[in-house]
């Protein structure tokens, strides 16, 4: 093997081990190694800008997708977070600039409601293509909240005007209890939303300063095996 080949592998060897040392490093792992905690620079850059809402929806594939409201309304982003040790940005589309916005509750199997905080508007996010999700805004004096499904295709609604409330921003600290003394692995600033993904135990917070991700390694690992014992039968 000549100098030139031995100093390129040693080149790409020093490489790799600064790569896996600085996700080692980003990552914030309890001691009881039941915990990680993945912040906004963990994850895929669209992750770091600021949201104001998000939720969580499933496909009859198996996927779990995560979307997110994201500057101001201007932006909506779409994560897989089936696997939560890998999540991965599926779509990051603009959007028509009517302003800020909050996922209020599903409509039927396939649908998601959005409020407008400015202005009487309200819309639907069509899931169907979970990945290729459609925004079709509504012009509306009536609040969809209370809406009854009329199958995937009607709503029931009663004559009563939607009123805004802002969310209260709080700081979170994540503590690990499981070790010989308490510890605090990380406070996460300002969150305004969360939501938890109850099959894998991974909570997301969001807030000015991005997504944050909190992992429960031992339900992650349930999970899989059921996902496995499933897939068998």
């Amino acid at each position: 093997m000549n100098n030139t080949i031995k100093s390129t592998l040693a080149i790409g060897l020093v490489v790799a081990a600064a790569v896996l040392t600085s996700t080692a490093e980003a990552e914030i792992h309890s001691r009881s190694k039941e915990l990680v905690v993945m912040q906004a620079r963990d994850l895929p850059e669209q992750a770091q800008a600021p949201g104001n809402s998000l939720f969580l929806h499933s496909d009859n594939a198996g996927s779990t997708y995560l979307y997110v409201e994201q500057q101001q309304g201007a932006r909506l982003s779409v994560f897989d977070v089936t696997d939560p040790a890998r999540i991965k940005l599926v779509l990051s589309t603009p959007l028509s600039g009517e302003g800020a916005f909050d996922f209020i509750r599903p409509l039927g199997n396939n649908a998601e409601l959005v409020y407008f905080r400015d202005g009487q508007k309200e819309a639907v996010l069509d899931l169907r293509k979970a990945k290729r999700p459609v925004f079709r805004v509504i012009s509306t004096l009536t609040d969809l909240s209370s809406a009854e499904t009329l199958g995937e295709s009607g709503l029931l609604v009663t004559g009563q005007p939607f009123k805004y409330v802002s969310a209260v921003g709080r700081d979170y600290q994540v503590i690990d209890i499981a070790a010989s003394a308490p510890t605090q692995l990380a406070t996460v600033k300002d969150v305004r939303h969360r939501v938890t993904n109850n099959e894998t135990g991974t909570t997301f917070l969001l807030g000015p300063n991005g997504l944050t991700v909190v992992r429960r390694l031992s339900v992650e690992s349930d999970y899989k095996v059921h996902q496995m014992q499933m897939q068998g039968n």
